[in-house]
C-alpha cells in the first residue's frame, strides 16, 4: 500500500463496495459486502468500514471518500442534497467531512431538483455523472436501477432531473398485486424476446396507457391471448417503455444519449432504446462510480 492515494467507498442501501487506489486510478485492494446502510445503521458505520479496510489491506490511516447512502439522512452523518443547476466538479469541494476519525473520511453530497411540479433527489448517481467526465457539450443521461434517473447535463453542470420508480413498480407488482398471477418467475428475462421488445414499444408509443396495458396483460391470459411465460417479459417491456416514452417527453432529446448501467440492466436498457429507434453511448455503472469518486478525491488535494 506505498502508493495507496485514496479510499474510494460506494455505500448503497444494502451493498457496499470499497476500493483502494493510487493517484492514478489503479486498484491496489478492494473488499465488498452486503453491509449497505440498512445493516450499518444497527452494526455501526465506522465498525463496518473499518472492517472493510482491513480486508482490503488498508494496516494505516488513508483518507477516505464515500458517496451513496453513508450520507443519507438516515445514515452515517448526513450530506446535504446540493440544489440544481449543479456543477459535478463541486462535489469533492463540498463533501461532508466524518468527525472521530484517525483518517480524513469525507462523504460526497447528492443532488435535489425543486421543481414544485416535479420536485426530485438523487444520492450516488451524482458521482457516476461525475465519472463520466461529460465537460462539454449537452448530453441526456439514461440511469437504471430501482429508482430510474434521467437528467440533463449541459458543460458538466446537472441542470434537471427525475426519478421514475420502474425497478420497484416491477418487483411490487410481479409480487404483491394481482398480476403476480400473470407472471411466470422460472421465465428468465429476454432483453430480445418478442414479448418484451413488443411491449417497450406499446410502453413507449403511449406511456400514459401504460396503468391499462398492465391489467390487460392478465386479462389477455385469462382469456387465453397469450401465455403465462410471456408475462414477466411483457411486465418489464412495458414499465421501462412507458419509462422511455415518459422521459422523452419531460426531457428534450440531446444528440448525446448516455446509459449508464450494469450487468443485465444493462442489455435490458439498450434493447429497448434499440426497438425504439435510440442508439445509446454506454458507460459501465461501477466504473462509472470509481471514476467519480476519484475525480471528487483528487479535487481535494
Amino acid at each position: 500500500m506505498t502508493h495507496a492515494f485514496r479510499v474510494l467507498v460506494d455505500w448503497g442501501t444494502t451493498s457496499f463496495r470499497l476500493w483502494v487506489v493510487d493517484r492514478d486510478g489503479k486498484i491496489l485492494g478492494e473488499s465488498r459486502g452486503r453491509e449497505g446502510m440498512l445493516h450499518a445503521a444497527t452494526a455501526g458505520f465506522a465498525s463496518v468500514l473499518d472492517h472493510h479496510l482491513r480486508q482490503a489491506g488498508v494496516s494505516e490511516p488513508l483518507p477516505v471518500v464515500i458517496c451513496g447512502m453513508a450520507g443519507a439522512r438516515q445514515g452515517w452523518v448526513e450530506a446535504a442534497y446540493l440544489p440544481t443547476p449543479t456543477p459535478l466538479n463541486d462535489l469533492g469541494a463540498r463533501a461532508t467531512i466524518v468527525s472521530g476519525r484517525d483518517a480524513d473520511t469525507r462523504i460526497l453530497p447528492g443532488l435535489s431538483h425543486g421543481d414544485p411540479a416535479m420536485p426530485s433527489v438523487m444520492r450516488g448517481e451524482e458521482t457516476q455523472l461525475l465519472g463520466l467526465g461529460i465537460a462539454r457539450g449537452e448530453a441526456l443521461v439514461c440511469m437504471p436501477g430501482t429508482h430510474c434517473k434521467w437528467v440533463e447535463l449541459a458543460d458538466g453542470v446537472v441542470t434537471r432531473f427525475s426519478t421514475f420508480m420502474t425497478g420497484e413498480m416491477f418487483d411490487v407488482l410481479a409480487t404483491h398485486s394481482i398480476l403476480k398471477h400473470a407472471v411466470d418467475e422460472t421465465t428468465p428475462d429476454m432483453q430480445e424476446d418478442e414479448s418484451f421488445l413488443s411491449s417497450v414499444r406499446k410502453g413507449f408509443e403511449t406511456p400514459e396507457t401504460a396503468w391499462a396495458q398492465i391489467f390487460a396483460l392478465r386479462a389477455s391470459q385469462l382469456l387465453g391471448m397469450a401465455p403465462k411465460q410471456d408475462g414477466r417479459n411483457a411486465l418489464s417491456g412495458l414499465l421501462i417503455g412507458a419509462e422511455i416514452g415518459g422521459a422523452l417527453r419531460l426531457h428534450p432529446m440531446r444528440a448525446r444519449l448516455v446509459l449508464v448501467a450494469s450487468g443485465h440492466l444493462a442489455e435490458l436498457y439498450t434493447a429497448a432504446l434499440k426497438t425504439v429507434g435510440l442508439r445509446p453511448e454506454w458507460h459501465d455503472a461501477e466504473d462509472a462510480t470509481r471514476k467519480g469518486l476519484l475525480a471528487a478525491a483528487r479535487s481535494l488535494t
